[in-house]
């Protein structure tokens, strides 16, 4: 579990109750994306989040080994993030960064434009954490939130909430669909990719051109992109 000062948990408090003022207006007048509604979706994203949990739970013992060893603390890191129409919920993933990484955060220079954070060598992130994120082990927790339907396997990249209050009424329109663990962001250059309007773009691009088959196209074009290790650090 992620551990939070007093101020930075009223910080997500207040910007959770701000959200929920916002979310109504803004897609009150919104047509479902035709995604959210489809069944065989939702039963790839069962089938695929079962497999993927299975892999998750081999991999477990010799990750939480590794992590302990070096940095001793929680295995796992939780974080609020705001997923279909800017619903929170809670995201997993193994941890990569030291113990009480959310405390230094002001710490790191952030390298991305607009309203995302990105760096290179963060140096909150611990060698065995590099290794994860290089090879997307660190996103494997998050077939639990597949599992469960705060996300889907393909969608867009779930925002925190300090960064959706401050988004411009197009960049709402990438809440419009589920969030994915992949998607045209991470099958297209993942972390090097560090401009968010671009990142917003290629998010409408997926809803403009989604399909069953666009989604498991992405799917396998992620697959190669992490075992050639592309645009990841």
């Amino acid at each position: 579990m992620s551990t939070l000062t007093t101020d930075a948990k009223s910080l997500v408090v207040d910007n959770l109750t701000l959200l929920d003022s916002l979310v109504p207006v803004k897609f009150s007048q919104k047509p479902l994306h035709p995604s959210t509604a489809s069944a065989t979706k939702r039963l790839i994203d069962i089938v695929g989040a079962i497999v993927g949990l299975i892999i998750t739970a081999l991999v477990a013992i010799p990750i939480a080994i590794a992590t302990i060893a070096y940095d001793p603390g929680p295995i796992f890191y939780s974080q609020i993030r705001c997923g279909l129409n800017g619903k929170s919920f809670r995201i997993w993933k193994f941890r990569s960064m030291v113990v009480d990484a959310e405390k230094l955060k002001h710490l790191v220079q952030n390298q991305a434009q607009g309203h995302i954070f990105k760096c290179t060598d963060d140096p909150r992130i611990t060698p065995v954490g590099k290794f994860l994120r290089r090879t997307s082990l660190d996103e494997l927790p998050q077939f639990w939130n597949v599992l469960v339907g705060d996300m889907s396997l393909v969608g867009t990249r779930p925002p925190t909430p300090d960064e959706v209050i401050h988004y411009e009424p197009h960049h709402w329109e990438r809440l419009r669909v589920k969030p994915g663990m992949t998607g045209e962001w991470q099958a297209n250059g993942r972390s090097s990719i560090k401009d968010f309007e671009t990142i917003v773009s290629m998010d409408i691009n997926y809803q403009d051109k989604w399909s069953i088959a666009y989604d498991l196209s992405l799917i396998f074009k992620t697959i190669w992109v992490v075992f050639n290790k592309s645009g990841a650090y």
